[in-house]
């Protein structure tokens, strides 16, 4: 199979469902340090593990004590084998049950994990696997992607705290931003340096620079770590010193907002709106900012609507296209030199990028 490169694998796992991706235990333990207090007398379900090869499993079974925990049960789709990867062939599944260390070594033995059989596939969605997601308090794990939408779906749905992985860009999908602007969801602490490393099954498909063979993992920049459980980060103050000028922060010509680049130069003491990159998300303090939206057309926060324009391409060639509609744009004077812009009659705009469209606290400015 040809390589290709990190997006469009990402966009590939969503057709074929192949995007299982294996989790490593020093990320694990990375993220879930900051969580700690959350777990005392709580049972933890991993309902996309493979029980018996999971990282998730051994992490929160060697640390059950240490964590406090009341119960660990750990389940997946299909899984029968216990090798790590399962090919899902088979159409039963089974599932671990662990309540912690009963010789007195801390180490979970054999003779102290229960395995169960399922009726069915093991599906995150079936009856055997909700009856066991009803028994919850957390649910951790690394979801399959294509499914991200449908998986946390059914979280909100039987009101469970969760640490989940999922793609960075979830955050502009229409089922997931209303729950990110309604502080039902939120980013959690991400990977190191940005990176995340799995685990895949399907190794060859990735590009060098994605798949390390000596490692025999691939690498991720656009993951992170979802939860709905207070961590600390969600309580720290961004010190905002950039002074507001209508030079530097120019109003976007569809949208009620001034534009925003970069986090850091989100102005002191502005009262207005502002669209802000994704990225703000991970510094998002719900004490001091307000979510207004996201400049995406499924939100309705447009000031108004264009006819169609004519797309003009770096090269020179032009396309009739409705993209003004889909992101925020600005009214130029002139365009950019090797940048694409839009024209309608005489006027000519330019595109940016989605934002999250924010606002400080009155108490704050």
């Amino acid at each position: 199979m040809a390589s290709k490169g990190l997006n469009s694998n990402l966009s590939d796992a969503k057709n074929s469902r192949q995007d299982e991706f294996y989790t490593q235990l020093p990320d694990i333990e990375r993220e879930m340090k900051h969580y700690r207090k959350h777990f005392k007398g709580k049972t933890v379900y991993l309902n996309c593990d493979d029980p018996r090869g999971s990282q998730f499993f051994h992490y929160f079974s060697y640390n059950f004590e240490k964590l406090g925990l009341k119960k660990l049960i750990a389940s997946c789709y299909k899984s029968q084998d216990v090798d790590l990867f399962s090919q899902k062939d088979a159409e039963q599944a089974v599932y671990l049950e662990y309540e912690g260390d009963r010789d007195g070594d801390r180490i979970p033995g054999p003779d102290e994990i229960e395995v169960k059989q399922f009726a069915g596939d093991g599906d995150f969605r079936s009856s055997e696997s909700i009856a066991l997601l009803k028994q919850a308090d957390i649910v951790v794990t690394n979801p399959p992607f294509s499914l991200f939408r449908e998986y946390v779906a059914q979280l909100i749905e039987y009101e469970k705290k969760f640490i989940i992985v999922g793609p960075k860009g979830a955050v502009t999908y229409k089922e997931i931003f209303p729950l990110v602007r309604d502080n039902k969801l939120w980013v959690g602490y991400g990977f190191q340096s940005g990176n995340a490393f799995f685990k895949t099954m399907h190794p060859t498909d990735y590009a060098k620079g994605v798949y390390d063979k000596e490692r025999d993992l691939v690498k991720f920049r656009n993951v992170t770590w979802y939860t709905n459980l207070d961590i600390a980060k969600r309580h720290e103050e961004m010190v905002l010193f950039k002074p507001f000028s209508e030079e530097r922060y120019p109003r976007y010509d569809n949208f009620d907002a001034i534009e925003v680049g970069k986090v850091a130069d989100i102005p002191a003491g502005y009262s207005g709106i502002m669209g802000v990159p994704t990225t703000f998300l991970d510094i998002f303090n719900p004490e001091q900012f307000e979510i207004i939206g996201i400049t995406t057309s499924y939100d309705g926060q447009q000031s108004k609507k264009y006819p169609k324009q004519i797309q003009v391409s770096p090269d020179g060639t032009t396309k009739v296209v409705g993209k003004l509609n889909d992101a925020p744009s600005m009214k130029v004077s002139e365009p950019v030199a090797g940048k694409t812009y839009y024209k309608i009659d005489d006027d000519i705009y330019i595109l940016r990028f989605h934002r999250i469209l924010v606002r400080l606290k009155k108490d704050t400015v």
